[in-house]
């Protein structure tokens, strides 16, 4: 078995005395893991960080098997994202939620959304935003989308503020008043066409939105807890976002 694909390394860990077994988001072959013959050697230890993109061939002799990996550097981004603790815990966070996929099931969204998302990560308030559009997108993979883009209970597309806890759908502002203390906040960036920034709170409706239902759905029928480094992600998120809104105010 052989195959030849691009791919974003998500992690390594140690295997033998100097092979590592390397942990890759593939833009055909999902997320897949292989190992790396002198994987931990000083040459190739920089080749193999988190969120460098990869030229990849992997052999097997079956299918089913871990398989080899032949590595070719593509684009370097871990000594930039190194930096920037938005960075770091964001992308253990997109790896954290890639892996919640069944391995080696192709998600070519992810893949691609993921490859944009690199190119932004040291930009906390840019991040924010596109991260948590990632995490949309991982419950809309995982069966559990979310519709936003019209009322549940009139089908209007305007003046969506809330959305259903049960349902999973937006709710107008009319519809939902009755029983605005149960639902959920549907920050107005996350609607379509509403090109609008995030602030500090509307990311952090947004965050508590995508958390609700992957804990309801995904985390709590798996005996799982959010991953560390989201909680990390969102502290370092809301301290930028904090300092810029201070300065802005004393300006």
């Amino acid at each position: 078995m052989e195959w030849r694909d691009e791919g974003i390394i998500l992690g390594t860990r140690k295997h033998g005395e100097s092979s590592a077994i390397l942990e890759v988001m593939t833009r055909a072959h999902g997320r897949h893991l292989g190992m790396v013959r002198g994987g931990r050697s000083r040459r190739m230890q920089p080749l193999l960080q988190p969120g460098n993109r990869v030229d990849l061939i992997w052999r097997a002799r079956l299918d089913e098997h871990l398989g080899l990996y032949q590595v070719e550097g593509l684009e370097s981004h871990a000594a930039r994202l190194f930096d920037s603790a938005c960075a770091v815990y964001g992308l253990q966070t997109l790896a954290a939620h890639l892996r919640l996929l069944p391995e080696r099931d192709p998600h070519a969204n992810l893949y691609e959304t993921l490859n944009l998302l690199l190119a932004h990560l040291e930009d906390p308030a840019a991040a924010g935003e596109l991260i948590v559009r990632f995490e949309l997108l991982v419950l809309d993979e995982l069966g559990f989308g979310l519709d936003l883009t019209r009322c549940a209970a009139t089908n209007a597309r305007e003046d969506l503020v809330y959305v259903s806890p049960k349902s999973g759908r937006a709710v107008s502002r009319e519809a939902g008043a009755p029983w605005a203390d149960r639902m959920l906040a549907l920050p107005a960036f996350l609607r379509r066409g509403s090109g609008l920034r995030a602030d500090l709170a509307s990311m952090e409706d947004a965050f508590r939105l995508t958390g609700f239902f992957f804990a309801r759905h995904v985390y709590e029928p798996r005996g799982m807890d959010a991953p560390e480094a989201r909680a990390g992600f969102l502290a370092a998120l809301r301290k930028h976002l904090s300092s810029q809104d201070n300065g802005e105010h004393a300006a």
